[in-house]
């Protein structure tokens, strides 16, 4: 019998030994069969059908390799999350790790197969000995069958994949796939299937919309949940105890967050991606809270909201809410089908540029300040204000500059609305009572036939209502119903 080395023993430090083979041959039976569900999200597969078909039709006549990847190694047998690619999830319908899908699109019906790594199941020598796929370590795992059967496709081994590849000559590849898997396969211009997969990914169908809905909805209970927790937050934990709250939120009610929280008080909201969270709450502080949940199905909200501490705006933290969310319905208003993407954020930054000018912090006009070679307000707003959203936070970003920026918006999208404007602490330009107060407000949306879908608008936008949504969840926290 061949010698076999238990990977127990590694994660300990210890030097390699051979297992007994009275060990060996004990651990190979006496288990029953465990239930091994294929963890697909309802309607999932029927969707990805027909994405598959949209990419048929999008690209015909190619052969097409995605790959799900696996999760990043922290150190040795210690991983980080696993996430599968977007590009997969959307043509797959489900996370397989290491999976990987190929799609011929010669007929409408886009035949496609999924090559997966079978786990080791009671009987196999890497049952016990395998951390990656051993069922002693990572628990049941879905067959070949239960796979299949869940996601409508046709199921094979990974060391199947280079053979039913070895007489292509031009794959595209996207996702994550290692080379040493597909072979001798020559990879084809992928920049094509890239933004393809991103234009058509633009364009959400019922299903999706559906999943974009219950990310928002959770998200809103999210904030909820976290304002109710600002009095605890103020005690202990600061900011580390917020973005705690809505990660817990996050992994019991969806998959995970879409994207590392914000929780930013202070001089922090000020900061673009203050992902450190490791101040404490001031009384007086604006708390820019930029928060989304991932549904089980992958798809993400991102929803920003910026509140009072103390459940009460200070006159400055006021003034400047007050022109954020000026711009912000100027860009929602923007928003129709037929109007360029970029449409929106001109109209958002042509109020926030007028807003600084009549405060004087301007040095220069406002048709200047909006001027190509101008553009001197974007010291206090050095990001864009929206974007495509879906199953990344940042959705479609492979797209072309002409199928993003300067493409129409159409029924189906789903967009973010989300201008701000951020002065430093540091920042001598502006008064002092003025640093160190960021403001950000972002809303979810859905372009219609005519217009608009506010998916987010169960969140106040105007400073009091914010005020007294605050001081309402509080009250509800201290209570012991906060999110309920």
């Amino acid at each position: 019998m061949a010698d076999k080395t238990s990977p127990n023993l590694r994660m300990g430090g210890l030097p390699p030994l051979r297992d007994a083979d009275g060990f060996q041959d004990f651990i190979r039976t006496g288990w029953a069969r465990p239930a091994r569900q294929a963890p697909v999200v309802a309607g999932a597969a029927d969707a990805a059908a027909g994405h598959r078909r949209r990419l048929a039709e999008a690209l015909p006549g190619r052969t097409i390799v995605v790959g799900a990847g696996a999760a990043p190694v922290r150190n040795d047998d210690n991983d980080y999350e696993f996430r599968a690619h977007s590009d997969f999830l959307w043509l797959v319908g489900a996370p397989v790790e290491r999976g990987v899908v190929v799609i011929r699109t010669g007929s409408a019906d886009a035949s496609a197969t999924l090559y997966i790594t079978p786990p080791e199941t009671p009987g196999d020598a890497g049952f016990y000995a395998d951390s990656a796929y051993g069922e002693l370590w990572t628990g049941p795992s879905p067959s070949l069958s239960d796979w299949a059967a869940a996601l409508q496709l046709e199921v094979q081994t990974i060391d199947k994949l280079a053979g039913s590849l070895s007489a292509e000559s031009d794959v595209l590849v996207a996702g994550f796939v290692d080379q040493d898997i597909l072979g001798p396969v020559r990879r084809g211009e992928v920049a094509a299937l890239h933004q393809t997969l991103s234009r058509l990914r633009m364009i959400k169908d019922a299903w999706e919309i559906e999943q974009l809905r219950l990310a928002v909805d959770t998200t809103i209970d999210g904030f909820r949940t976290v304002a109710g927790q600002i009095p605890v937050a103020a005690r202990r934990g600061g900011e580390r105890w917020l973005q705690g709250t809505f990660n817990r939120h996050a992994r019991t009610f969806g998959n995970d967050v879409g994207y590392r929280t914000i929780v930013a008080t202070g001089e922090n909201a000020a900061v673009l991606h203050w992902t450190r969270c490791d101040a404490a709450l001031g009384e007086r502080d604006a708390l820019l809270l930029d928060m989304g949940v991932e549904a089980k199905s992958f798809y993400t909200a991102d929803v920003t909201r910026t509140i009072p501490v103390s459940g009460t705006f200070t006159p400055e933290q006021r003034m400047v809410h007050d022109l954020v969310e000026k711009s912000h319905r100027a860009g929602l208003d923007a928003v129709r089908p037929g109007r360029t993407f970029v449409d929106f954020h001109h109209r958002c930054m042509e109020v926030i540029a007028q807003g600084l000018h009549d405060w004087g912090l301007l040095p220069v006009s406002v048709d200047e300040a909006l001027s190509p070679g101008g553009q001197q307000h974007r010291r206090y707003i050095v990001c864009g204000v929206g974007h495509h959203l879906g199953l990344d936070v940042h959705d479609c970003s492979k797209s072309t500059f002409e199928d993003y920026q300067l493409g129409a918006v159409a029924p189906g999208m789903a967009l973010t609305v989300e201008p701000g404007i951020y002065f430093h602490g540091t920042d001598e330009t502006v008064p002092p009572e003025l640093r160190g107060i960021g403001i950000r407000i972002e809303d979810d949306l859905l372009v219609t036939d005519t217009g608009i879908e506010i998916l987010s608008d169960a969140l106040p936008l105007t400073a009091t209502g914010l005020e007294e949504w605050t001081r309402a969840q509080q009250t509800a926290g201290a209570d012991g119903v906060a999110g309920q």
